[in-house]
This record gives C-alpha cells, sequence and structure tokens, in this order.
C-alpha cells in the first residue's frame, strides 16, 4: 500500500501521499483515500514529493476525484510536485484546476 492519506488543521485539510508510482494501479487505492472524507474536511492535498512516475490514468484519478466531491466545494492542491512530474501537470494545465505548490 503505497498511498496514504492523513488530516491536518482539526480534520480541516486531507493529504494524500500518492507514493512512488502514481498510475492506473492505483485507481482503487487513490479513491479509497477520499471516499470517507470528514464533515469538517474543506480542502484536499495531493502530495507528490516521492512520486518519481506519473502517467495519464492519474491525471484522470485527479480529474475524477474533483468530479465525485464537486457537491462538497472543496478546495485542491498539489504539493511538492518533482521538476518531472510538475512537467507533466504544467503541460496539463492542471495548473487551471489545482493550486500547484
Amino acid at each position: 500500500m503505497d498511498i496514504t492519506s492523513s488530516y491536518r488543521s482539526q480534520g480541516e485539510i486531507l493529504v494524500i501521499d500518492v507514493g512512488n508510482k502514481f498510475d492506473f494501479s492505483k485507481v482503487e487505492e487513490f479513491r479509497n483515500a477520499y471516499a470517507e472524507l470528514k464533515e469538517e474536511t474543506t480542502h484536499i492535498t495531493v502530495e507528490l514529493s516521492r512520486t518519481e512516475y506519473m502517467d495519464s490514468s492519474a491525471l484522470g484519478m485527479l480529474l475524477n476525484m474533483q468530479k465525485s466531491l464537486n457537491e462538497r466545494k472543496l478546495s485542491y492542491s498539489i504539493e511538492n510536485a518533482r521538476p518531472q512530474v510538475a512537467k507533466i501537470l504544467k503541460i496539463s494545465r492542471f495548473d487551471k484546476k489545482f493550486e500547484i505548490k
């Protein structure tokens, strides 16, 4: 199990760390990471500091997360992406959907 999730700020922020590789093999694990959000959660951060590889299905998973949680009016950020992953996010224009830190 590579994907871990934890809360910060008394449950207001859910942090999902996707681990080394973010690809199709992580679909179910990623979905489970945000499946049961706390009521007080207002923001989701996807932590990519350990992620060395990301494919197009990972981009789809990020968009599906936003779509499935649309009624919650949450904000989203992607944090600490390594240069090669940050380049994929930039080319894919994910800075329009996520705050990238």
